[in-house]
């Protein structure tokens, strides 16, 4: 009898600790405000690039920058800062794509 009851508590355990997983990934995330979510460019005004890598960093940079700007806290001015240094990224990748070749 004690056998069994270690075997369905050990059973119960494991399955508990499978299922944390997809407890945490099912929890909603918070609305985004409508200022920022991006809107992409018409096709005459985004051609294609031969430069990809760059492109999704300005992609990735620009995501990060939403981020930043929808979040709730100032972090004591760092997210700030964050932000600024993001405008700069950007600034250099578009310097980058207008010396490319």
């Amino acid at each position: 009898m004690k056998k069994r009851l270690t075997i369905w508590a050990l059973g119960l355990i494991v399955l508990c600790a499978a299922a944390l997983p997809l407890a945490f990934r099912a929890q909603p995330r918070a609305p985004q405000p409508a200022a920022a979510a991006a809107t992409p460019l018409p096709a005459a005004a985004n051609p294609p690039s031969t430069h990809p890598r760059i492109d999704a960093a300005i992609h990735h940079l620009e995501a990060a920058k939403s981020e930043l700007q929808a979040a709730p806290e100032e972090f004591h001015g760092h997210r700030v800062k964050a932000i600024a240094h993001i405008d700069q990224a950007l600034n250099e990748c578009g310097k980058a794509l207008a010396s490319a070749p």
